[in-house]
């Protein structure tokens, strides 16, 4: 019943046959058969061709679950045996957004690949949206995000806490009727702009000017619509992102307005053309942390990773 499940899964990822064709490396008429051959083997379809994109049925539903549980358990044996080699060997698939990706991974794998040399690391970088799927389908052993995961699905160790500024182009006129509030970089640096003692910024001055804002399925974009919402405006947005660091950039460009957490702030190469101004509210405040899929057996490579990653 399971032979070939490797096909239906692609698919139900893809949502799509000619993707899913496309991403095994054979034609849609061969994928299609061999979902067929599954669908006639169980008595029942998998799909519901009718929608687009392709949706489970109640049976497909079922199967994909036991999918999952197959993986789960190929993996978990995979990890047991290859801890007996005591790290002599094996893989760690680690997934991160861009900006996780590109100032925060890279020196934790470099220490772990000295330390462990014979263990091959995948990096995956992806929207937190597909990152939390590769997960949960057992294609990551673990991910860095600063979203909410469901905690039924997964468990997680906090990596440190993040706060959102607002970062404006200088170039912008409302700030200067905005001075008081202006953040120099040095104290997000350092953290003192934390202190009770700095103001936060009345963030409805701000309401006509466009902003750059991350999609609502990205914890970024969620938490800046709900901190407008809270200040009594919606913003005028002008760019949907899926990454942070994309947001910067463009703000840097002096193209509108964005949410950017001190993490990155003081990761990212410094710029002189924005102006930055510390949010009201407790929506500002998130946890950055390591998730991994619940259940799962803890592999020794991912126990020394988080030895080297996580605060101690």
């Amino acid at each position: 019943m399971f032979q070939g499940m490797k096909y239906v899964y692609e698919v139900y990822k893809e949502k799509s046959f000619s993707k899913a064709a496309s991403s095994l490396f054979i034609s849609q008429p061969s994928l299609s058969a061999n979902v067929k051959r599954i669908e006639n083997r169980i008595g029942s379809p998998i799909f519901d061709r009718s929608t687009k994109p392709l949706q489970l049925t109640e049976v497909g539903e079922h199967y994909i679950q036991a999918i999952e549980k197959i993986m789960d358990i190929e993996n978990n044996l995979e990890n047991f045996i290859r801890d007996l080699g005591d790290l002599k060997t094996g893989t760690l698939n680690i997934g991160g957004s861009n900006f996780f990706s590109s100032w925060v991974l890279p020196s934790f794998i470099a220490d772990f690949s000295q330390k462990f040399p014979n263990i091959q690391i995948s990096l995956v970088e992806e929207s937190s949206a597909n990152l939390s799927l590769l997960l949960q389908a057992g294609k990551l052993d673990l991910m860095i995000d600063n979203c909410i995961l469901d905690e039924q699905i997964f468990d997680h160790y906090v990596y440190q806490k993040e706060y959102l500024l607002l970062a404006v182009p200088k170039s912008y006129s409302v700030n200067t009727r905005l001075q008081e509030y202006q953040i120099p970089i040095e104290t997000i640096h350092d953290g003192s702009f934390l202190s009770p003692e700095v103001l936060s910024v009345p963030l409805n001055s701000f309401a006509n000017e466009p902003f750059i804002i991350l999609r609502s399925d990205n914890d970024t974009g969620k938490r800046a619509l709900t901190i407008c919402q809270e200040n009594n405006f919606t913003p005028h947005t002008i760019f949907r992102l899926d990454q942070q660091m994309t947001a910067y950039n463009i703000a840097c460009s002096g193209m509108g307005i964005t949410f950017i957490g001190d993490l990155l702030l003081a990761s990212a190469p410094a710029t002189s053309e924005l102006i930055f101004y510390k949010l009201p509210g407790k929506n500002c405040n998130r946890n950055v942390s390591f998730y991994w899929k619940k259940g799962r057996y803890i592999s020794r490579a991912m126990e020394e990773f988080l030895k080297i990653a996580l605060p101690q």
